[in-house]
């Protein structure tokens, strides 16, 4: 499984738009890292995210890769799920925060 976080203001992804992405994100995983990934969709309250001190309509989109990734993949997979994103939701490349990073390794100290 793939963790993956979607942060999204209230009110923002209508409830048709977040299934279509659940979807493209399932489709995203299974392409990019042959692993379903485990969604945790988590909805932020009106007024309670903020950019540049304003109310705001950005997303966050987070996903651990299975693998350590070279940085020409990585980004290339930054730009895909960032282009679904956009698409699916209308909103501009500088509203979508995407990131791709790897797998979390203890240190053996």
């Amino acid at each position: 499984m793939i963790p993956t976080r979607c942060m999204v203001q209230a009110g923002q992804i209508a409830d048709s738009t977040e299934a279509q992405l659940r979807e493209d994100m399932k489709a995203f995983a299974e392409k990019s890292f042959g692993s379903e990934p485990f969604i945790q969709w988590v909805v932020v309250p009106e007024n309670s995210g903020f950019t540049a001190a304003k109310p705001s309509t950005s997303v966050i989109v987070q996903m651990m890769s299975n693998r350590p990734l070279k940085t020409p993949e990585r980004i290339e997979m930054l730009k895909e799920l960032c282009d679904i994103w956009i698409e699916r939701t209308g909103k501009s490349m500088n509203e979508v925060v995407c990131a791709v990073a790897d797998p979390f390794v203890q240190d053996a100290a």
